[in-house]
């Protein structure tokens, strides 16, 4: 049995987890506590959480559930609010528990690890493509964070955890009620989104797949449940989609019937991790552009009242952003991207001069690239052009 380097459950050495979780920015869980609240009386909450633990009163409080938009798209996704003392406990968990897992995970997951990230799983795709893997099974788990039965993932965390405490820990907090407005009701499945234990629990549960698929000797690419299988040959692919069915249909998980598929990068392409792959080259897929262009409308509609530098300034920091994560993509991409931002500043400047529509015709000679260059418009061809010569 393995045990952990880290003795104890002690909230009050994993505090900071609740300001670093993601989607929920300090929110009020169903007891309307902020972080802030929270904090003003930070000892005597830590100290009481403590006692809880050590005499085993201690209950997860019910999960405040939100839905918040899918970028790019006109869905949305379930995300699960615990109560701020909730995050503190499972932040206080994954504190113990993440060395214990980190052991036995496989060298190709890449989601939610220390040291691990976006761009080392896309490296490694972009690796083998390079050497002729482009036969690629694109695989889609169905609403997997909603569907991974408690029974299994329960067992899984008892092959590495030998605290039976710990163990009817992670099950209480598996098993609090979710509430959804005025609808409430105990989950049978699944690791809500947005919880502080839910991505290492969901890592575990593939951990498994992680391995199988590595001793049959198939290449394969996780990041969370996102993952893809690369192959050299169609068969090899059919051969490796038909190992998945298996191992998710005993798993108690569900392929997506329409978007887990085989299909060749050199003809089709395929979507990893907010890029699209085809013959060896990246662009942003739609969804990520339309996030981006987006942002980038928020920041430049033509009634603001913002002044030119002030609109360049907030437009530079989603450009510089954008292009921190996608700079990897084809040339063009940027090329075209510059010129769509530039016509939605010349749409301000137009209708400042009493114009009427999108800056197009004489106002590319009334505001040519250079002078937006001049008011310090980021520019992403020149960001890449400058990325290429120090790489």
């Amino acid at each position: 049995m393995v045990q952990s380097d880290r003795q104890g459950v002690c909230p009050g050495e994993s505090f900071c987890v609740v300001r670093e979780s993601g989607g929920q920015r300090g929110a009020a869980g169903v007891d309307h506590v902020t972080v802030e609240d929270f904090t003003k009386r930070l000892s005597r909450n830590l100290e009481k959480l403590a006692a809880q633990l050590k005499d085993g009163t201690y209950r997860p409080q019910a999960v405040r559930r939100v839905n918040i938009p899918k970028p790019g798209t006109k869905e949305t996704r379930p995300l699960g609010i615990p109560t701020v003392r909730d995050r503190v406990v499972q932040g206080a968990l994954r504190h113990v528990l993440e060395p214990i897992f980190e052991r036995q995970f496989a060298e190709h997951s890449y989601g939610f690890r220390p040291g691990r990230g976006c761009k080392d799983a896309l490296r490694r795709v972009d690796k083998l493509l390079k050497q002729g893997c482009r036969h690629v099974v694109d695989v889609d788990l169905k609403s997997y964070f909603d569907t991974i039965p408690h029974d299994k993932l329960l067992d899984e965390v008892r092959k590495y955890v030998g605290d039976g405490r710990v163990v009817a820990l992670i099950e209480a907090f598996l098993k609090a009620e979710i509430l959804d407005g005025m609808r409430q009701w105990t989950p049978e499945s699944g690791a809500p989104q947005g919880a502080v234990l839910s991505p290492l629990l969901s890592n575990l549960y593939l951990n498994d797949l992680d391995h199988h698929m590595a001793r049959s000797g198939y290449e394969m690419t996780r990041y969370a449940d996102d993952l893809v299988i690369q192959c050299r040959t169609r068969e090899e692919a059919e051969r490796a989609l038909l190992m998945v069915q298996a191992w998710t249909a005993q798993a108690g998980l569900t392929l997506h019937p329409t978007k887990t598929k085989i299909v060749d990068a050199e003809i089709e392409g395929f979507e990893f991790l907010g890029y699209r792959f085809v013959k060896h080259r990246r662009f942003p897929r739609r969804k990520s552009l339309a996030k981006f262009k987006d942002a980038i409308r928020a920041k430049t509609r033509r009634t603001a009242g913002h002044s030119l530098t002030m609109t360049i300034a907030d437009v530079n920091r989603t450009l510089r952003g954008w292009f921190e994560y996608f700079k990897h993509s084809h040339p063009t991409t940027f090329r075209d991207l510059d010129g769509w931002v530039r016509i939605r500043l010349r749409s301000i400047l137009r209708k400042r001069q009493g114009g009427r529509g999108k800056g197009g015709g004489a106002d590319h000679q009334r505001w040519p690239n250079a002078y937006f260059a001049e008011q310090g418009l980021y520019s992403l061809t020149v960001a890449h052009a400058l990325a290429r010569q120090s790489s």
